[in-house]
C-alpha cells in the first residue's frame, strides 16, 4: 500500500524537505548493440556454497576468482572453452587468496593473502613452479597493474582506503589520494586508470594518471554504488540491488536502467569484470534474503547454534516492533540462543506465510516449544547476505474486527470512495516509514490529499497478494496500478477502537 498511501504523502514530504556472505559468480556472454550491453547464455561458475567473489579474466575464455573450500579461501581458475572445467591455483592452509589478477607478461597471478596470524600483504603466485612471493609489504586491499611494473593499489591506513602508485623497478611508492573504494580499472582506450574516491558525501569516479599522478573526475557514481567497470573508453557500467545501469561519460547523461534481474537467486550486484574482447561479462551477487532466512530457520529447528549465528552480521539488532530493543549483537544472540537451547527440550518454528521485499523478509511463523503452540510474525533485513536486524511482532492486543476494517478501506480505496476510505482511519492516525520515520498525522491532512488522487487515477487498484493478520495488526502485501504503472509495496496497519491508527510502510 505505500504506493496508494505515500505516493501523495512523499510529495508533501519532499516539499517540505526540498562476515563473509554466500555469494556466487555469475557468468555472461557480451554483446553491444549500440552501445547497450545484452547480456545471454547466464551460467554459475562457482556454485559452491560459502564465499566466491572477485572474478577477474586471465584472457578472453578463462576467470579467475576467489573461492572458500575447507575453511580457506583459495583461487580459482575457471576455463570457460574447455568443457567449463576448473582447477585450483593456490593452496595455502596458512591463509587464504583474495582478489587474483593476471601479471603482465608473466605466467603468473598477483592476490591478497590473509595469513591466519592477520597479516596481510600482496603476493606472487607462479603458475609455472607454484612458487609464491610477497610483493610489497603495504597493506593492499585492492589493486590493479597499469604496466608489467606499476602498480595502482588501495592501501589500508587507519580506518580508510588511500590509493597508492607503487614502481616496482624503481622501488618507489607515492600516495596520491585519500579515502577511496575498492573498484580500479583500466579505461580502455587510454594510459589511465579509474577509481571510487569517497571524500564527499557523493562518491565520485575519478581517473588516475599513474606516471604523472594527474587526477580529474569522471562522473558520479550511481547512488554511492562503489563497483563498476568499463565497456569502453566512455561506457561504465554498475549494479544495485538487482538491476544493471550504464552510463555514456561522453554525451553526460545520467545513469540508465537496462537490465533487473528476476531471479531469486541474484541480489546485489557486485564486481563486475568484463574480459578484454568485450565478449563476457561477469559478475558477483548474493544469495536471495529469503534463502538467507530459510538457513536460519532450518538451522533453528536443528538447534544447530553455529549455523544459526553465521547467518546473522556481528551488530545484528534484534527488537520488538516497531523499534523497542531487545538486544544488540552476534554475541548477546549467542548467549541467549544458547541458553534457549538448553532449557528446552524440544523446539520448532513453521513459516506459515513468507512476504519478500526487496532486501527485508517477513515471515508469518507457528512456533512449538515443549509442546506450547506460538503465533509471531518476524520481520529480517538482510544486507551483504547476512541478517542484520530481527524484529518480532506479537499478538499482544488481539481484536476481533482488525481485519475487517483493513479489508473496508481497500475496498473503498479502490472504488475511489474517499468519504468511505476516510472513515476508516482515526481522527489521529499517523503514517510511518519503518521504522519511525513519521510521514504524515492527521485524518485531515490524508483527506485532502487522496481526494485528490482519487480524481486523478482513474485506473487506480490494489490487489492483495499476501495477507497477516497478527493481534490488532494486519500486514498487506499489496500490487497496486496507478496511472499505467504496477508497484509492489508493504503495509501493516494498527488498529485501535475500531479504526485504523497507524500504518508503517516497508521498501
Amino acid at each position: 500500500m505505500i504506493q496508494r498511501l505515500f505516493t501523495t504523502v512523499f510529495i508533501l514530504t519532499y516539499a517540505l524537505a526540498n562476515a563473509q556472505a554466500n555469494t556466487e559468480v555469475y557468468l555472461f556472454d557480451l554483446t553491444l548493440k549500440n552501445g547497450t550491453p545484452v547480456l545471454s547464455n547466464p551460467k554459475n561458475i562457482s556454485n559452491n556454497e560459502g564465499y566466491d567473489n572477485q572474478p577477474s579474466f586471465w584472457d578472453d575464455d578463462t576467470v579467475l576468482f576467489s573461492s572458500t573450500r575447507e575453511g580457506q579461501t583459495d583461487i580459482l581458475r575457471f576455463n570457460i572453452n574447455l568443457g567449463s572445467t576448473t582447477s585450483w591455483l593456490t593452496n595455502t592452509p596458512t591463509g587464504s587468496e583474495y582478489s587474483p589478477l593476471r601479471i603482465p607478461g608473466k605466467n603468473a597471478i598477483s592476490a591478497i593473502r590473509l595469513d591466519l596470524d592477520g597479516l596481510q600483504r600482496l603476493y606472487e603466485y607462479d603458475l609455472t613452479s607454484g612458487d609464491s612471493s610477497p610483493i610489497s609489504n603495504q597493506k593492499i586491499g585492492y589493486h590493479v597493474w597499469f604496466n608489467d611494473h606499476i602498480l595502482v593499489a588501495t592501501v589500508l591506513v587507519e580506518n580508510r582506503m588511500d590509493l597508492m602508485v607503487l614502481d616496482m623497478e624503481k622501488n618507489t611508492t607515492r600516495t596520491v589520494q585519500k579515502n577511496v573504494g575498492r573498484s580500479l580499472h583500466n579505461i580502455p582506450g587510454t594510459r589511465l586508470v579509474s577509481f571510487i574516491a569517497k571524500a564527499n558525501k557523493t562518491w565520485e569516479i575519478k581517473s588516475l594518471d599513474p606516471e604523472t599522478g594527474i587526477s580529474q573526475k569522471i562522473a558520479d557514481t550511481y547512488q554511492n554504488q562503489e563497483d563498476i567497470c568499463w565497456l569502453d573508453q566512455n561506457s561504465i557500467i554498475t549494479g544495485v540491488g538487482k538491476t544493471l545501469l550504464v552510463m555514456d561519460t561522453a554525451s553526460g547523461l545520467e545513469w540508465e536502467s537496462i537490465l533487473t534481474f528476476q531471479q531469486e537467486e541474484i541480489n546485489n550486484i557486485s564486481r563486475i569484470s568484463v574480459n578484454q574482447s568485450k565478449t563476457r561479462l561477469a559478475f558477483v551477487a548474493d544469495e536471495s534474503p529469503a534463502m538467507v532466512v530459510q538457513r536460519q530457520v532450518e538451522a533453528f529447528n536443528k538447534e544447530d547454534l553455529e549455523g544459526f549465528i553465521s547467518c546473522y552480521s556481528d551488530n545484528v539488532l534484534v527488537q520488538r516492533f516497531p523499534k523497542e530493543t531487545m538486544y544488540l549483537g552476534k554475541t548477546k544472540m549467542t548467549e541467549s540462543y544458547e541458553r534457549f537451547f538448553a532449557n528446552t527440550n524440544k523446539s520448532s518454528v513453521e513459516v506459515v506465510k513468507r512476504i519478500v521485499i526487496g532486501n527485508k523478509v517477513i515471515d508469518e511463523e507457528t512456533t512449538l516449544v515443549d509442546g506450547r503452540k506460538g503465533h509471531q510474525v518476524a520481520l529480517y533485513e538482510v544486507k551483504n547476505g547476512l541478517i542484520t536486524s530481527m524484529t518480532f511482532i506479537f499478538p499482544d492486543q488481539p481484536t476481533a474486527d482488525t481485519e475487517t476494517i483493513v479489508q473496508e478501506q481497500l475496498d473503498a480505496y479502490n472504488a475511489r470512495d474517499a468519504d468511505a476510505f476516510m472513515d476508516t482511519y482515526s481522527d489521529n492516525v499517523k503514517l510511518y516509514m519503518h521504522p519511525d520515520k513519521l510521514l504524515s498525522e492527521g485524518k485531515k491532512t490524508m483527506s485532502a490529499q487522496y481526494r485528490a488522487f482519487f480524481e486523478n487515477t482513474p485506473d487506480l487498484h490494489c490487489d492483495i497478494k499476501k495477507r497477516i493478520v497478527i493481534g490488532n495488526k494486519v500486514i498487506d502485501e499489496e500490487s497496486v496500478v496507478a496511472n499505467g504503472t504496477t508497484e509492489s509495496a508493504v503495509a501493516i496497519y494498527e488498529v485501535e477502537n475500531g479504526k485504523i491508527s497507524k500504518v508503517t510502510f516497508i521498501q
